[in-house]
């Protein structure tokens, strides 16, 4: 294969971008082994650029390095993905009262209107699991906490590691999708209060239909 044509950005952020997106894909599954020498080749980059980029990826939690063993895709276990949904469940109720709060008409409208994509999208998965990310992440920016949404970023990051399994599951996406347009009304009205439940809710929600059924 050719060399990847690169953006300005720094080569390792780049590599970095590359892996993370087929880390989302599945293309590189959760406990792999990343094979570096063939990743390096098929690249067309040494092996320190790519190094690099693996430290990127630990560093938010995608890549698992062992000592004398390499890099693996993460794999989440059940208590893993409890804890980043407790902590999304924390930061992003707590996001949705400020934003009840404190939002322009401006604002509210361009969350209604992407409310509004999320709905046209319910018949499409992909599609649907994008906006619904970009939604909540408008909810982050209007509520405007650096700190928070930085933080958000990276549990959702990791979050796709088990990315789709709850949208998969029977009936899961009316739910969520219905549980969005709670959220959004309780915003619109100006209930902080109400707002911050709704949105807690939609996460126990999603948890209990991402966890593993019982055997």
């Amino acid at each position: 294969m050719s060399a990847l044509t690169l953006t300005p950005r720094a080569l390792y952020e780049e590599v970095a971008e590359q892996l993370r997106q087929r880390i989302f894909r599945r293309e590189l599954e959760p406990g792999s082994w990343i094979d570096e020498l063939k990743i390096a080749e098929e690249f067309g980059i040494s092996r320190t650029p790519l190094r690099e980029a693996l430290k990127v990826l630990a560093a938010e939690g995608l890549v698992t390095m062992k000592v004398r063993r390499g890099a693996y895709v993460t794999e989440m276990s059940e208590k893993d993905l409890r804890d980043v949904y407790h902590l999304l469940s924390l930061l992003e109720s707590d996001a949705a009262g400020v934003v009840a709060t404190t939002a322009t008409e401006a604002q509210l409208q361009a969350l209604q209107d992407l409310h509004a994509e999320l709905e046209a999208a319910a018949g499409e998965r992909e599609r649907f699991f994008a906006v619904n990310e970009r939604f909540h992440m408008l909810v982050l920016e209007l509520a405007d906490n650096r700190w928070r949404s930085q933080m958000v970023a990276d549990l959702r990051k990791v979050m796709k590691l088990n990315r789709h399994l709850s949208l998969f599951k029977q009936g899961r996406l009316a739910e969520s999708l219905a549980e969005h347009r709670a959220v959004m009304a309780a915003i619109a009205a100006r209930q902080p209060s109400e707002a911050t439940r709704l949105m807690r809710a939609h996460f126990d929600n999603g948890l209990e239909a991402a966890s593993p059924e019982p055997p």
